[in-house]
């Protein structure tokens, strides 16, 4: 049966209007950062950010940036070296408990954050008993968040590869699982891994609910802090996430593309 793709206007077409719904507020936003209080544009609030007397106002800033930063590393660890084994194992040695797995893994986008962080309250009293409250911890919490969004992103590379054919290959060959994981499947998932990581720091980046409930200071909390006696610096490091973010997307697409290349040539 053949499939009737869009031509090549309407594809322009989409692309210009979803491209405007993205460009326009993030256009209004740097804008506004460039207004100064005669009424006109100027780069006084960037270079604010470099001036020794503002120092005090973004210091909450550059420590919740730190712990964002801290706790997106520790995400992305919890990620590639507890979720993806895991997939891993379930799909190689138990294929049975992949519909029960996967209910579990998308279970979490279900439920709010506030509903999580109810549930998770008595838990990290007894984490902060045990490890402290630093910042850091919340990177559990970030986990279980994570999890929907960085488990269909693995899964559709587990998908797109014979992993059963790959491992018994290389096991016949006398390779150990962790060799077989690390050097023989984890290579060829890798789009599905960077795409989960990207992902991870996306959602620890933006994430205000459960660190604000929790007591704990990250970026989105301290934006909330700073806001209150400098109304442009929010929006100015919110563009310079996105544009962090954005710079993560352009790494996995030429990653995975190196890749492709190799695996053509």
């Amino acid at each position: 049966m053949n499939r009737i793709a869009p031509s090549r206007t309407t594809r322009w077409i989409i692309g210009i209007v979803v491209g405007g719904l993205f460009a326009v507020p993030l256009l209004s936003t740097l804008l506004y950062t460039f207004r100064d209080p005669a009424g006109g544009f100027s780069g006084v609030h960037w270079a604010a950010l470099a001036d020794p007397k503002q120092s005090a106002v973004f210091a909450p800033i550059w420590q919740g940036l730190g712990n964002s930063l801290q706790l997106a590393v520790v995400t992305v660890v919890i990620v590639l070296f507890l979720l993806a084994p895991t997939m891993v194992l379930v799909n190689l040695r138990f294929p049975r408990l992949r519909p029960l797995f996967e209910f579990v893994a998308l279970l979490p986008i279900s439920i709010p954050a506030i509903v999580l962080v109810v549930g998770l309250s008595p838990i990290y009293l007894q984490i902060g008993r045990a490890l402290g409250t630093g910042a850091w911890t919340l990177a559990f919490a970030y986990g279980v968040t994570v999890l929907p969004f960085a488990y269909r992103s693995i899964q559709a590379s587990m998908d797109a590869v014979d992993m059963r054919t790959l491992s018994e290959a290389a096991r016949s060959l006398g390779a150990s699982w962790p060799t077989v994981v690390l050097r023989v499947l984890a290579p060829n998932l890798r789009q599905g891994l960077l795409s989960a990581s990207l992902i991870s720091i996306a959602v620890v980046l933006g994430e205000f609910t459960i660190a604000s409930l929790l007591n704990r200071q990250v970026l989105q909390t301290a934006l909330v802090v700073v806001q209150k006696q400098d109304a442009f610096a929010p929006a100015m490091f919110t563009l310079m996430a996105l544009a962090f973010c954005f710079l993560l997307l352009l790494v996995i697409g030429l990653a995975a593309r190196d890749r492709s290349g190799k695996a053509d040539s």
